[in-house]
Protein backbone atom coordinates (compact mmCIF):
# COMPACT_ATOMS: atom_id res chain seq x y z
CA UNK A 1 0.00 0.00 0.00
CA UNK A 2 2.74 2.12 1.06
CA UNK A 3 4.58 1.60 -2.20
CA UNK A 4 1.40 2.84 -4.30
CA UNK A 5 0.97 5.57 -2.13
CA UNK A 6 4.19 6.52 -3.63
CA UNK A 7 3.88 5.97 -7.17
CA UNK A 8 3.70 8.66 -9.41
CA UNK A 9 1.39 7.24 -11.73
CA UNK A 10 -1.61 6.72 -9.11
CA UNK A 11 -4.31 9.12 -8.61
CA UNK A 12 -5.10 10.66 -5.42
CA UNK A 13 -8.60 9.51 -5.32
CA UNK A 14 -7.59 5.91 -5.49
CA UNK A 15 -5.88 3.81 -2.67
CA UNK A 16 -4.05 1.67 -4.83
CA UNK A 17 -2.83 1.16 -8.04
CA UNK A 18 -5.07 -2.34 -8.22
CA UNK A 19 -8.20 0.04 -7.61
CA UNK A 20 -6.84 2.19 -10.33
CA UNK A 21 -6.46 -0.18 -12.67
CA UNK A 22 -9.76 -1.63 -11.88
CA UNK A 23 -11.83 1.37 -11.86
CA UNK A 24 -10.51 2.14 -15.32
CA UNK A 25 -11.32 -1.37 -16.75
CA UNK A 26 -15.10 -1.35 -15.64
CA UNK A 27 -14.96 2.16 -16.70
CA UNK A 28 -13.77 0.89 -20.40
CA UNK A 29 -16.53 -1.74 -20.05
CA UNK A 30 -19.56 0.07 -19.10
CA UNK A 31 -18.30 2.90 -22.39
CA UNK A 32 -18.06 -0.38 -24.79
CA UNK A 33 -21.35 -1.63 -23.20
CA UNK A 34 -22.90 2.26 -24.48
CA UNK A 35 -20.92 1.33 -28.12
CA UNK A 36 -22.85 -1.94 -28.77
CA UNK A 37 -25.90 -0.50 -28.17
CA UNK A 38 -25.32 2.35 -30.03
CA UNK A 39 -24.21 0.09 -32.82
CA UNK A 40 -26.50 -2.72 -32.18
CA UNK A 41 -29.08 -0.41 -33.00
CA UNK A 42 -28.25 0.69 -36.40
CA UNK A 43 -27.49 -3.27 -37.13
CA UNK A 44 -31.25 -4.11 -36.27
CA UNK A 45 -32.36 -0.99 -38.01
CA UNK A 46 -30.01 -1.89 -41.14
CA UNK A 47 -31.52 -5.98 -40.59
CA UNK A 48 -35.54 -4.71 -40.94
CA UNK A 49 -35.43 -2.82 -44.38
CA UNK A 50 -33.00 -5.96 -44.97
CA UNK A 51 -35.84 -8.13 -44.96
CA UNK A 52 -38.53 -5.10 -46.22
CA UNK A 53 -36.84 -4.64 -49.40
CA UNK A 54 -34.23 -7.79 -50.34
CA UNK A 55 -33.73 -6.87 -54.05
CA UNK A 56 -33.39 -3.28 -53.94
CA UNK A 57 -30.44 -4.28 -50.76
CA UNK A 58 -29.24 -6.80 -52.79
CA UNK A 59 -28.74 -5.03 -55.88
CA UNK A 60 -27.53 -2.01 -54.23
CA UNK A 61 -24.81 -4.73 -52.45
CA UNK A 62 -23.41 -5.97 -55.60
CA UNK A 63 -22.28 -1.91 -56.48
CA UNK A 64 -19.53 -2.64 -53.53
CA UNK A 65 -16.15 -3.88 -54.08
CA UNK A 66 -15.68 -7.30 -52.60
CA UNK A 67 -12.25 -7.57 -52.75
CA UNK A 68 -11.84 -4.01 -51.26
CA UNK A 69 -13.76 -4.72 -48.47
CA UNK A 70 -12.53 -8.26 -47.79
CA UNK A 71 -8.60 -6.35 -47.78
CA UNK A 72 -9.69 -4.06 -45.37
CA UNK A 73 -10.87 -7.13 -43.31
CA UNK A 74 -7.52 -8.56 -43.20
CA UNK A 75 -6.04 -5.06 -42.89
CA UNK A 76 -8.11 -4.67 -39.36
CA UNK A 77 -7.57 -7.75 -37.93
CA UNK A 78 -3.76 -6.99 -39.02
CA UNK A 79 -4.15 -3.83 -36.56
CA UNK A 80 -5.73 -5.98 -33.75
CA UNK A 81 -2.47 -8.30 -33.53
CA UNK A 82 0.34 -5.32 -33.81
CA UNK A 83 -2.19 -3.32 -31.03
CA UNK A 84 -2.19 -6.65 -28.68
CA UNK A 85 1.86 -6.77 -29.20
CA UNK A 86 1.72 -2.83 -28.25
CA UNK A 87 -0.15 -3.84 -25.08
CA UNK A 88 2.52 -6.68 -24.27
CA UNK A 89 4.80 -4.44 -24.50
CA UNK A 90 3.61 -2.00 -22.46
CA UNK A 91 3.43 -5.23 -19.54
CA UNK A 92 6.71 -5.82 -20.01
CA UNK A 93 7.98 -2.22 -19.69
CA UNK A 94 9.39 -2.54 -23.36
CA UNK A 95 9.18 1.60 -24.53
CA UNK A 96 10.40 0.66 -28.13
CA UNK A 97 8.18 -2.07 -28.72
CA UNK A 98 5.33 -0.07 -27.53
CA UNK A 99 6.01 2.91 -29.91
CA UNK A 100 7.10 0.55 -32.59
CA UNK A 101 3.64 -1.88 -32.82
CA UNK A 102 1.52 1.29 -32.36
CA UNK A 103 3.15 3.16 -35.34
CA UNK A 104 1.99 -0.17 -37.05
CA UNK A 105 -1.12 0.32 -35.74
CA UNK A 106 -1.40 3.82 -36.83
CA UNK A 107 -0.11 2.48 -40.42
CA UNK A 108 -2.88 -0.17 -41.20
CA UNK A 109 -5.34 2.24 -39.42
CA UNK A 110 -4.55 4.76 -42.31
CA UNK A 111 -4.20 2.03 -45.22
CA UNK A 112 -8.21 1.02 -43.76
CA UNK A 113 -9.14 4.85 -44.12
CA UNK A 114 -7.27 5.06 -47.58
CA UNK A 115 -9.46 2.00 -48.96
CA UNK A 116 -12.67 3.84 -47.69
CA UNK A 117 -11.53 7.17 -49.40
CA UNK A 118 -10.78 5.10 -52.56
CA UNK A 119 -14.59 3.36 -52.06
CA UNK A 120 -16.26 6.60 -51.08
CA UNK A 121 -14.83 8.83 -53.91
CA UNK A 122 -16.37 5.71 -56.40
CA UNK A 123 -19.55 5.75 -54.98
CA UNK A 124 -19.76 9.91 -55.24
CA UNK A 125 -18.24 9.55 -58.69
CA UNK A 126 -21.07 6.46 -59.82
CA UNK A 127 -24.08 8.99 -58.34
CA UNK A 128 -24.67 6.65 -55.17
CA UNK A 129 -24.34 9.23 -52.62
CA UNK A 130 -28.05 9.86 -50.66
CA UNK A 131 -29.32 13.32 -51.24
CA UNK A 132 -30.44 15.17 -54.29
CA UNK A 133 -27.36 14.32 -56.10
CA UNK A 134 -28.20 10.43 -55.85
CA UNK A 135 -28.72 9.36 -59.81
CA UNK A 136 -29.00 5.69 -60.12
CA UNK A 137 -30.34 3.68 -63.21
CA UNK A 138 -30.78 0.36 -62.60
CA UNK A 139 -29.31 -2.00 -65.23
CA UNK A 140 -31.07 -5.22 -64.62
CA UNK A 141 -29.52 -7.15 -66.97
CA UNK A 142 -26.12 -6.87 -65.23
CA UNK A 143 -27.46 -8.18 -61.41
CA UNK A 144 -26.44 -12.00 -60.15
CA UNK A 145 -30.07 -11.50 -57.90
CA UNK A 146 -33.21 -12.47 -59.76
CA UNK A 147 -34.89 -9.05 -60.27
CA UNK A 148 -35.75 -7.80 -63.14
CA UNK A 149 -37.55 -4.54 -64.35
CA UNK A 150 -41.10 -6.37 -64.28
CA UNK A 151 -40.13 -7.80 -60.42
CA UNK A 152 -39.02 -4.80 -59.38
CA UNK A 153 -41.02 -3.70 -56.05
CA UNK A 154 -42.29 -0.23 -55.95
CA UNK A 155 -39.71 2.73 -55.27
CA UNK A 156 -37.29 0.31 -56.10
CA UNK A 157 -34.49 3.36 -56.81
CA UNK A 158 -35.21 4.97 -53.04
CA UNK A 159 -35.08 1.48 -51.79
CA UNK A 160 -31.62 1.47 -53.26
CA UNK A 161 -30.61 4.89 -51.81
CA UNK A 162 -31.94 3.97 -48.36
CA UNK A 163 -29.21 0.74 -48.58
CA UNK A 164 -26.41 3.61 -49.41
CA UNK A 165 -27.84 5.39 -46.34
CA UNK A 166 -27.25 2.50 -43.73
CA UNK A 167 -23.69 2.05 -45.71
CA UNK A 168 -22.50 5.94 -45.26
CA UNK A 169 -23.96 5.80 -41.88
CA UNK A 170 -22.52 2.98 -40.85
CA UNK A 171 -19.02 3.15 -42.20
CA UNK A 172 -18.71 6.72 -41.78
CA UNK A 173 -19.06 6.01 -37.62
CA UNK A 174 -16.77 3.16 -37.99
CA UNK A 175 -14.60 5.76 -39.86
CA UNK A 176 -14.64 8.25 -37.28
CA UNK A 177 -14.15 5.47 -34.40
CA UNK A 178 -10.89 4.74 -36.07
CA UNK A 179 -10.22 8.40 -36.13
CA UNK A 180 -10.43 8.89 -32.52
CA UNK A 181 -8.42 5.47 -31.96
CA UNK A 182 -5.56 7.00 -33.77
CA UNK A 183 -5.69 9.92 -32.26
CA UNK A 184 -5.43 8.22 -28.92
CA UNK A 185 -2.21 6.10 -30.13
CA UNK A 186 -0.36 8.94 -30.83
CA UNK A 187 -0.94 10.43 -27.90
CA UNK A 188 -0.07 6.57 -25.96
CA UNK A 189 3.57 7.11 -28.61
CA UNK A 190 3.98 11.18 -27.21
CA UNK A 191 3.30 9.40 -23.56
CA UNK A 192 6.16 6.54 -24.27
CA UNK A 193 8.92 8.98 -25.73
CA UNK A 194 8.31 10.78 -22.34
CA UNK A 195 9.01 7.79 -20.11
CA UNK A 196 5.40 7.65 -18.64
CA UNK A 197 5.11 4.09 -18.99
CA UNK A 198 6.46 0.51 -16.93
CA UNK A 199 5.19 -2.76 -15.93
CA UNK A 200 3.34 -1.21 -13.15
CA UNK A 201 1.77 1.21 -15.21
CA UNK A 202 0.30 0.32 -19.17
CA UNK A 203 -3.12 1.09 -17.88
CA UNK A 204 -3.93 3.52 -20.65
CA UNK A 205 -2.53 1.33 -23.41
CA UNK A 206 -4.60 -1.41 -22.19
CA UNK A 207 -7.74 0.63 -22.37
CA UNK A 208 -6.79 1.88 -25.55
CA UNK A 209 -6.16 -1.84 -26.82
CA UNK A 210 -9.46 -2.67 -25.98
CA UNK A 211 -11.25 -0.46 -27.42
CA UNK A 212 -9.39 -0.94 -30.54
CA UNK A 213 -10.39 -4.30 -30.52
CA UNK A 214 -13.70 -3.40 -30.35
CA UNK A 215 -13.03 -1.50 -33.41
CA UNK A 216 -12.06 -4.11 -35.31
CA UNK A 217 -15.32 -6.40 -34.52
CA UNK A 218 -17.89 -3.84 -35.38
CA UNK A 219 -16.38 -4.48 -38.73
CA UNK A 220 -16.36 -8.00 -38.80
CA UNK A 221 -20.20 -7.49 -38.44
CA UNK A 222 -20.34 -4.98 -41.22
CA UNK A 223 -18.58 -6.50 -43.93
CA UNK A 224 -20.44 -9.48 -44.07
CA UNK A 225 -23.53 -7.57 -43.91
CA UNK A 226 -23.39 -4.60 -46.72
CA UNK A 227 -20.99 -6.72 -48.65
CA UNK A 228 -22.27 -9.74 -48.82
CA UNK A 229 -25.77 -9.11 -48.87
CA UNK A 230 -26.03 -9.82 -52.22
CA UNK A 231 -24.77 -13.20 -52.57
CA UNK A 232 -27.53 -15.05 -50.70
Amino acid sequence: MAADQHSPHLAHHFDSMEQQQESSSLGMWLFLAQEVMFFGGLFVAYAVYRFKYPEAFAVASSHLSLGWGAFNTVVLICSSLTMALAVRAGQLGDKRGIIRYLLATIFLASVFLGVKGVEYTEKYNDGLMPGPAFEYTPDFDRYTVPVTAETAPPNFVGNVQLFFSFYFVMTGLHALHMVIGIGLMIWLIVKALRDRFSKEYFTPIEMTGLYWHFVDIVWIFLFPLVYLVWRH
